[in-house]
């Protein structure tokens, strides 16, 4: 499994949540005035906190531990997202198909995490 990937780039994972961080930045613009210092900022940080502790935890693939560790902030980072989707689709800030797309692309994130995570090993020098 990891034996394929040559860097964090390579990750299926970490391309559909790059990708998906940009998104959400760009519907964060769409906020209303009164959340683009809030609310924005907290989609804008947790979303980019998932590619970015995966490329993290690729580097720290000697050590199983910090790996998983890393990963798992990344889990935690793409959970986060999920609540400010929940309280944006809450307070009418996004619609409920748009909310689906983005839910469930951060589900298929979140089950590939955890397969990484419980096959730490296979990944790990």
């Amino acid at each position: 499994m990891g034996e394929f990937a040559k860097s964090f780039r390579d990750l299926n994972v970490y391309q559909e949540s790059l990708t998906l961080s940009l998104e959400i930045h760009e519907f964060a613009k769409s906020l209303p005035s009164e959340e683009r210092y809030v609310l924005a900022d907290q989609m804008r940080r947790a979303s980019r906190s998932v590619p970015a502790n995966i490329s993290e935890a690729w580097r720290k693939r000697r050590y199983k531990a910090a790996f998983v560790a890393k990963l798992s902030d990344s889990e935690t980072e793409a959970a986060e997202m999920q609540c400010w989707l929940d309280f944006s689709l809450k307070a009418k800030f996004m619609n409920q198909a748009a909310y689906e797309v983005f839910d469930q692309r951060y589900e298929r994130i979140i089950a590939q995490l955890v397969t990484m995570i419980d096959g730490a090993g296979k990944w790990c020098r």
